[in-house]
């Protein structure tokens, strides 16, 4: 299920994983925050696993005690930009759940024939942005710097960084009606400033 959740050449493990590794292991990690599984009650926190050459940093996450499943508390700031050819529009948190459509009344509009009237949805859940397909089509996600592509068809999925949403035809329809989209979430799930340890 955490595979399903990852982007291109990410590794997710959970807070298990980490807290059996030991503080000693050479792995390094950077932790997303609490997300809820799916067939899980409760949110576990998950990380992700540093093991790119260039990702080998000082900023990243050290093996250490892991903190408290405890949503921030600055979760009134942040938001999500979205941008389809030359029209962009920021959402805040508290005008989540957002819809992407063809019609007017969707919050984001993509007017191409393959965009169904309400196509997806996107919400907030347990400090994690959710992207649902509820669309005829499918929708497909890629995350930027992979190229690994999530399909959904009346599925959801986390965002869990910047990337891109091709609405009714997948990425490799050159003309698929493509969205990018910015989290800009400050201190939530994965902060756009690095934390030094």
């Amino acid at each position: 299920r955490l595979s399903d959740l990852a982007g291109g050449e990410q590794i997710l493990v959970t807070d298990n994983v980490v807290r059996e590794l030991g503080p000693r292991t050479p792995v390094r990690s950077r932790s997303l925050g609490p997300i809820r599984i799916k067939g899980r009650t409760e949110p576990c926190e998950v990380f992700r696993i540093e093991w790119q050459q260039e990702m080998l940093s000082e900023f990243l996450t050290l093996p250490a005690d892991l903190h408290s499943l405890t949503p921030p508390k600055d979760v009134g700031m942040g938001g999500i930009e979205l941008a389809w050819l030359d029209s962009s529009r920021s959402f805040g948190l508290t005008e989540l759940p957002l819809k992407i459509g063809r019609v007017p009344e969707a919050d984001f509009v993509v007017s191409d024939p393959r965009v169904s009237r309400m196509h997806t949805r996107i919400d907030m859940r347990a400090g994690n942005y959710v992207l649902e397909d509820i669309s005829s089509y499918g929708t497909w996600v890629r995350f930027t710097g992979g190229d690994n592509v999530i399909a959904l068809r009346r599925q959801e999925c986390m965002l869990h960084s910047d990337g891109e949403i091709a609405l009714g035809a997948p990425f490799t329809d050159f003309s698929a009606p493509t969205v990018s989209f910015k989290l800009v979430n400050g201190n939530m799930v994965l902060g756009r400033t690095p934390l030094r340890n």
